[in-house]
């Protein structure tokens, strides 16, 4: 039997990344190696912990600090390519709780504008190489309803399954009551699907419930077969698979 729902859990492991790891700011490559390291600072998904010779710090200015981590004693570093500066971007690692990571430098994902995996952008947070998302044709029957009201049905969905998440449920565009949903301005990016590029809120009987479906024109390779369709919160509306209702699930979603 497979160790990974333990190692995942386990917070402080360490591995090998086999994976080239670059990150861009500003036009500028401030990383590229293929000796990154996985470590789990939390249980759902590891940082990249980047050698010393492999970071332009060129483009880092050291500050004065220092903070104490499980890791060890991190020095704090800002990032400055030309004229733009992230403070805080960067900490490297001066004296190390474990051996392996004497010298690397752990990065804020948000102080960068692109990380990448190999050649594909990678969005959020590094992927969790002990999770799966797969994206599944069916024949089963989707309804979604909201107080009653039927917003989508199909016999033709996508079903995302996607490790410690509940199914999605991804149906074709012509099977949505689009006169019950509101296009809004809400973006947002998942290391594994992508970035949304549309959410619609629900409104209900003079109700206006945000935001509780989205879709992807252009996922991830790995997810194409979700391009284009619309899914929707299966924690705030009802959901019916072959007529049985489906009990709504709890997530970080909506605690």
């Amino acid at each position: 039997m497979s160790d990974y729902p333990k190692m995942i859990t386990r917070l402080d492991h360490v591995e090998p990344v086999p994976r080239r790891v670059r990150a861009v700011h500003g036009g500028e490559v401030v990383l590229d190696t293929t000796r990154a390291l996985y470590v789990w600072e939390w249980a759902n998904y590891p940082q990249f912990y980047i050698p010393r010779q492999d970071v332009r710090e060129d483009l880092l200015v050291a500050g004065g600090e220092t903070e104490e981590t499980p890791r060890g004693t991190v020095r704090l570093y800002s990032l400055a390519t030309g004229p733009r500066r992230v403070a805080t971007a960067a900490r490297l690692v001066v004296e190390a709780a474990r051996s392996e990571l004497a010298d690397t430098f752990r990065f804020e994902w948000e102080a960068l504008d692109h990380w990448f995996e190999e050649d594909e952008e990678v969005f959020v947070h590094p992927r969790n190489p002990y999770a799966r998302v797969d994206a599944l044709r069916s024949t089963r029957t989707v309804r979604v309803e909201l107080a009653g009201v039927v917003l989508a049905e199909s016999s033709s969905p996508i079903m995302v399954f996607e490790t410690g998440l509940p199914t999605r449920y991804y149906l074709n565009r012509t099977e949505v009551r689009f006169g019950h949903l509101v296009p809004t301005t809400t973006v947002t990016r998942c290391p594994y699907k992508g970035t949304t590029s549309g959410y619609w809120s629900v409104v209900v009987d003079g109700t206006t419930h945000a935001d509780l479906a989205w879709s992807y024109e252009f996922p991830t390779r790995q997810l194409l077969p979700i391009a284009g369709l619309v899914s929707f919160y299966d924690e705030r509306v009802d959901v019916f698979v072959d007529g049985v209702p489906q009990e709504r699930p709890k997530t970080h979603f909506f605690d």
